[in-house]
């Protein structure tokens, strides 16, 4: 799942139609999942209605509350014997699609949820598993998305290095659109 909606205030317009080394964020975004190992690809979408191929485009309506009711939209849109979900943000180009496996790589070995890590600091992308879905839709609120549910269940989190082949740097503002080269 990709998480799309934001309208980029600090850049100025949503991201998910910013193009980085000649590709649009979303269509990176759902490469990337895709080729870690995830289908279908669910990209929810807000302030910027794109279309995208290969993916099924989720609309939310509440995307001005923030990220919490992406999250939960996207949740909600979930084929129902989907045993996981991988949730990756727009603006983050510099994961990979092996940072996307290992999290599916840590599930088949039983983790209930992975947190990819960079220099062991928790980040994105996620993945949480189907027992899970509920508690971390309603725990999502404002901009927070699963955080306050991951901060309140450490115990059941596996965290995954994945330094070493990705980086999670996200595009906020201009000046961060620029250091891409876009």
């Amino acid at each position: 799942m990709l998480l799309a909606a934001g309208a980029g205030r600090r850049l100025g317009r949503p991201k998910a139609t910013l193009e980085v080394e000649g590709e649009r964020l979303v269509d990176r975004g759902v490469r990337t999942l895709r080729s870690g190992g995830c289908a279908p690809v669910l990209v929810v979408t807000g302030a910027a209605c794109v279309e995208v191929i290969g993916a099924v485009v989720v609309p939310n309506a509440d995307w001005r509350e923030g990220m919490g009711s992406s999250l939960r939209a996207g949740l909600a849109a979930l084929p129902p014997a989907c045993p996981a979900a991988v949730v990756a943000l727009v603006d983050q180009p510099r994961v990979t699609p092996a940072a996307v496996a290992r999290l599916v790589e840590a599930y088949d070995r039983g983790a209930r949820i992975a947190v990819a890590t960079y220099g062991g600091r928790p980040r994105n992308p996620v993945l949480i598993t189907a027992p899970y879905f509920a508690e971390v839709a309603g725990a999502a609120r404002g901009d927070v998305g699963a955080r306050p549910f991951l901060r309140a269940n450490p115990h059941l989190i596996t965290e995954v290095e994945c330094a070493d082949v990705a980086s999670s740097e996200d595009i906020d503002t201009r000046a961060d659109l620029e250091s891409y080269g876009a």
